[in-house]
């Protein structure tokens, strides 16, 4: 029986952590943008400094989600998000043994959130197989995490994960770059292989062992050991993690019996070094960072290059022929998440039950017919489970984590660079056999807060990431702020800043926990060019913007926006028919009208909605730019072709970068950009061409898959 005084403590942190929770939740809704993201962090910190609140916490949460699904007729479900990914976040950063009645109870919570519409239901099956796993296999989420993103060599599992953060130099000034630079660098202090492999001894053993585990004790054998000692264990721990993974829970009674036997051997290889006094039965063992490649992107290549050095590293060569043909599916266009799809896939039996309890069969024979147990909401949701499609075991050994900094012409930089690896790729594969590709965006701008409305349309596609998935612009389209901020910060300290590691947290959990892409269609532009009597043609994509004016109107249109209307109607002759355009307009009744038109403009802004915020179908939102404000009318269409006419020239600028601009442009078009890969005419395998045979069935369209918390499925 709890004493009373424990119970008042007990209850005391329980309110304070639901106190916390609520100003989280709550903070999605504030229009501030001043401080989000730092409530979320407080929460991370507070359960570092106090693993043992986190039964407390887990409480909290699922308390929250039932609440939500009480009342889910008359809400959104947008909370259920932040919620799920705390949840996650409590499992793999507590240290410390969850009750196995705890995680009933959370199981039995998620099951039910499966019910909730796309792309939440997706969020809570993840979510729910990743606790499943951890319920069967305590400590097997931080040790493939750790094991993965610290590049430990295993046999048993030899997932690796590398993280490359790319930087715009048009944003990043010099001192903003070592700030930044400073920060990221920090996760590699101090990484030693011989120390996280103890870590993760320590951690799994504590977790799956509990109270039989003395941690200080067991921490002081550890150190006693050989690296050679140390290296024989880690292999035996993840050896029984991975085989307890594959068994499910039939596997927990081995599991529990392999990591007692280790923990006893670590024991006795090193009895006379240990002391006998336990100092704690905890073991602070919190979740390492990532390595982090840090760098401005310079050159267009350099991207190919940082993954094309990562598929031919020697760990990645290890993999065999045989199994690399074992996998055809693309990296860049499957919906896991590297390290967190790999967690689902080891959980992926036949059916997704409880550990603990097998409620029993849903259906039940007599005289030959089926009859279904009268409203049994927890069978048909695991009912959902079993159809949830599945796809099969990835062999590739390599994810690679590719973070952009910048505002919407680094994504238009990373748009170009990736329908290059496509199209490469379409050719002969290279990466796709051996990487797994994550992209993820963290907006920055190089304008002052109280000088941004000029330029407030550079973020535009952040803007649209935040409205898409609230979690997503509380947490990273805040950090902008706080990266500008950087600079004077590191001015004043001559060591690295390792004591306020806010950039640094906050960027492990969007690569821990923003697993679900928002996917950004892409258009495809061809210019011909004349210049000097030699005609050319360029081919190009964006993914948010392009621009086309006449160049030698430009200061016409200034001139003629300030003059009186009267005045200004008798110039107007020189803005006839300058502009030939084409394209299919899409209707009210969905239905596509060819259209020709020749209006008095001098320049066009076309910009991209996806169908993730429109709530329809992908489509450019094309405004024609005129002095007569008659003139200046927007159409919607997917694609178009703008011809100019009496010799005159356009200049084109692509995703509002100057630095891709083009000019002495005749002619543009502008449609959506098809998946090189889909495609292709080259010479492929037998199994190849059954893939490129059904993938006819399938969208064509090449899209960015931008990481985010909710996701979108298009």
């Amino acid at each position: 029986m709890v004493d009373p005084p424990a119970h008042v403590a007990l209850s005391t942190v329980e309110s304070s952590l639901h106190d916390s929770v609520q100003a989280l939740l709550k903070e999605m809704s504030s229009h501030s943008a001043s401080h989000k993201g730092v409530l979320r962090w407080s929460l991370q910190k507070k359960l570092d400094a106090n693993p043992s609140s986190s039964v407390s916490l887990i409480s909290v949460l699922v308390r929250e989600l039932d609440k939500m699904m009480q009342i889910h007729k008359t809400q959104t479900y947008t909370h259920a998000i932040p919620v799920l990914h705390t949840l996650y976040y409590v499992v793999i950063q507590s240290g410390i043994t969850i009750p196995t009645s705890v995680y009933q109870i959370v199981y039995e919570c998620l099951m039910k959130l499966l019910i909730l519409p796309s792309p939440y239901s997706a969020v809570a099956l993840s979510t729910l197989r990743i606790i499943k796993m951890e319920m069967t296999t305590p400590g097997s989420l931080y040790q493939r995490r750790v094991t993965a993103e610290q590049n430990l060599r295993s046999e048993h599992f030899n997932l690796q994960e590398k993280v490359f953060v790319l930087a715009d130099p048009a944003v990043f000034s010099a001192p903003m770059e070592a700030a930044v630079r400073s920060h990221l660098e920090t996760s590699s202090y101090l990484r030693d292989t011989s120390t996280m492999q103890k870590n993760v001894l320590l951690r799994v053993l504590h977790t799956g062992l509990g109270t039989t585990c003395q941690s200080s004790t067991l921490a002081q054998a550890l150190e006693a050991l050989g690296e050679q000692m140390v290296e024989k264990y880690f292999q035996e721990v993840v050896l029984a993690v991975e085989t307890s993974v594959k068994l499910g829970a039939g596997g927990r009674a081995n599991y529990l019996n392999e990591l007692q036997h280790i923990y006893r051997e670590i024991l006795t290889a090193s009895e006379e070094e240990i002391t006998k006094q336990d100092h704690g039965s905890w073991c602070r063992t919190a979740m390492p960072f990532p390595e982090i490649k840090f760098l401005l992107w310079r050159d267009k290549k350099d991207l190919w290059n940082l993954l094309a050095n990562l598929a031919k590293c020697p760990s990645s060569s290890s993999t065999s022929v045989d199994e690399e043909e074992k996998d055809k599916r693309d990296s860049v266009r499957s919906d896991d998440s590297g390290i967190g799809r790999d967690l689902k896939e080891g959980d992926c039996d036949d059916t997704v039950q409880s550990p603990i309890t097998n409620p029993g069969t849903v259906f039940t024979r007599r005289n030959a017919f089926k009859n279904m147990k009268s409203v049994d909401k927890q069978s048909l949701m695991r009912g959902k489970i079993d159809t949830f499609p599945v796809l099969k075991e990835d062999m590739r050994r390599h994810t690679a984590r590719v973070v952009v900094l910048g505002d919407d012409r680094v994504l238009g930089r990373l748009t170009r660079a990736y329908h290059a690896i496509r199209e490469k790729e379409s050719k002969k594969l290279f990466l796709t056999k051996k990487l797994n590709l994550r992209f993820y965006y963290i907006p920055v701008t190089d304008v002052e807060p109280s000088l941004s409305s000029p330029n407030e349309g550079r973020l535009s596609l952040a803007s649209l990431l935040g409205r898409v998935d609230p979690w997503y612009n509380s947490n990273i389209n805040s950090l902008g702020a706080a990266i500008a901020k950087l600079p004077g910060m590191h001015s004043k300290q001559k060591e690295p800043p390792q004591q306020n590691p806010f950039l640094l947290d906050t960027l492990c959990y969007y690569l821990r926990c923003g697993t679900q892409p928002v996917n950004l269609p892409l258009y495809s532009v061809k210019m011909t060019r004349s210049c000097c009597d030699v005609t050319s043609v360029v081919e190009e994509v964006f993914v948010s913007h392009l621009e086309a004016d006449i160049p030698e109107f430009r200061h016409l249109k200034e001139k003629f926006s300030k003059e009186p209307k009267l005045r200004r109607k008798k110039s107007m002759d020189v803005f006839g028919s300058v502009i030939s355009v084409s394209y299919k307009k899409i209707s009210l009744s969905k239905r596509e009208v060819v259209k020709g038109e020749a209006p008095m403009t001098c320049g066009v802004v076309i910009t991209s909605e996806p169908a993730a915020v429109t709530s329809g179908k992908d489509h450019l939102s094309v405004k024609f730019d005129s002095v007569n404000k008659g003139y200046n009318t927007t159409i919607k269409t997917q694609s178009i072709t703008i011809r100019t006419l009496e010799d005159r020239t356009l200049s084109v600028c692509l995703d509002k970068d100057s630095r891709r601009t083009y000019t002495d442009v005749q002619r543009v078009e502008i449609s959506p950009c098809l998946d090189p890969r889909c495609s292709a005419k080259s010479k492929f395998s037998v199994s190849q061409e059954r893939e490129l045979l059904l993938s006819k069935y399938l969208d064509k369209v090449l899209s960015l898959p931008i990481n985010t918390f909710t996701g979108v499925t298009l």
